[in-house]
């Protein structure tokens, strides 16, 4: 008989990296994935999904009214708790630091079910940076029975935390695999204005510069010293053209127009779907971001990353050379964007630090050991790239 893993996502990043685990225990012998979409974020996680041809097998029902932390905790709980009830499974992996994250392991705790962590371990020691994901990863770390670290240092963070060792396996980041299988399959832009950018890129031969900008603490002031200095930076360099997807969020994207609309060389689009976000990234010059999954993603296609954030529990990226921190300080993004930009900087392809895109196939051996099943992988296995592997 077969035992159900539950692969839980309520936001896009999620989604994204639990899609190349389901398709890894796609025709497993023993195991029987089912997606569960929260429903935190509805449309996202089948947008991103379907970059992958997966779809959700059950969908929670959470209406919200006031949007907040207290009311999506409320709403997930008593939904996790009879999906549990009602399927038994054996594990529950959930993803991240999101509200969704916290809520499924959560109720899998209560009911004696199995929690496996994907992307377990990461830190910046500032419980309120990011707020709340620091504080969710933390309180999750504490009731879960697998922890699925993405290099070394998480698995260290884990360890200097007094967490069995045992429970503990590197893997990489899942993200690696998914980034390497939409990138092989070369879609052409989904975006109609991505589309008519990249016509325009081709004809002028111009360069592209990414920004993401969306986390609470970036919101207002930081927002808008990061806003005037891509403003300048597209003033100053005659050749670039900014692509912005602007975050849903109303007060954001208000922001973003308010300060950058106008502008014959900035687009600012509505948010990407996946496989249009792996394209900008293949052809970017430089990427301003305070997305974490971001930083995992770019260093696949040789791409700088100045991160938006005064910390970021991906040093990794960082120490690699692969990514500076910047913080929103309007000055110092200027002089670091001059600087790639006017060096036209490009760093070597194929050393992602995350991982060497085989992340899902040690997610699913360690989740068959979770299991009690025999597994055929060895108990280590080192990576191919810069990421250590431990069993």
């Amino acid at each position: 008989m077969s035992k159900e893993v539950l692969l839980v996502a309520g936001t896009r990043p999620e989604a994204v990296k639990i899609a190349p685990v389901a398709i890894a225990l796609k025709g497993h012998p023993s195991l029987r994935p089912t997606i569960v979409h929260s429903g935190q974020h509805s449309g996202m996680v089948e947008q991103a999904l379907s970059a992958f041809d997966l779809v959700p097998d059950v969908r929670l029902d959470v209406p919200r009214t006031s949007g907040t932390q207290a009311e999506l905790v409320s709403r997930l709980l008593p939904e996790f708790d009879a999906l549990l009830a009602d399927r038994d499974p054996a594990v529950t992996l959930v993803q991240g630091d999101t509200t969704t994250t916290l809520a499924a392991a959560l109720a899998s705790f209560w009911r004696g079910v199995s929690v496996a962590h994907l992307e377990a371990g990461l830190r910046t020691g500032d419980l309120y940076g990011p707020f709340p994901e620091e504080g969710n990863r933390q309180m999750i770390s504490r009731i879960t029975s697998l922890h699925l670290a993405p290099t070394d240092d998480a698995a260290n963070a884990l360890n200097s935390e007094s967490l069995p060792d045992s429970h503990i396996v590197v893997t990489g980041n899942t993200v690696v695999d998914a980034v390497q299988r939409v990138a092989a399959r070369d879609q052409p832009a989904r975006s109609a204005d991505l589309a008519a950018l990249e016509r325009t890129l081709d004809a002028t031969a111009g360069r592209l510069v990414l920004v993401t900008v969306h986390r609470r603490e970036s919101w207002g002031r930081p927002l808008t010293r990061v806003l005037n200095a891509v403003r300048s930076i597209a003033d100053r360099h005659p050749d670039v053209h900014v692509l912005i997807p602007a975050h849903p969020n109303p007060g954001v994207r208000e922001q973003v127009v308010s300060v950058l609309g106008g502008h014959e060389r900035v687009v600012i689009t509505e948010p990407l779907d996946y496989p249009d976000l792996v394209r900008v990234l293949q052809r970017a010059a430089l990427v301003l971001t305070d997305s974490g999954g971001i930083q995992e993603e770019a260093p696949s296609f040789g791409v700088p990353v100045l991160v938006l954030r005064e910390t970021t529990e991906r040093m990794l990226a960082v120490d690699a050379g692969c990514a500076w921190l910047v913080g929103t300080d309007t000055t110092r993004i200027l002089a670091e964007a001059g600087w790639v930009l006017g060096s036209r900087l490009r760093l070597p392809l194929g050393r992602n630090p995350f991982g060497d895109g085989r992340a899902a196939v040690r997610v699913c051996a360690a989740l068959e050991r979770l299991a009690g099943l025999p597994t055929a992988l060895p108990r280590r296995e080192p990576f191919a790239t810069l990421v250590g592997a431990r069993y």
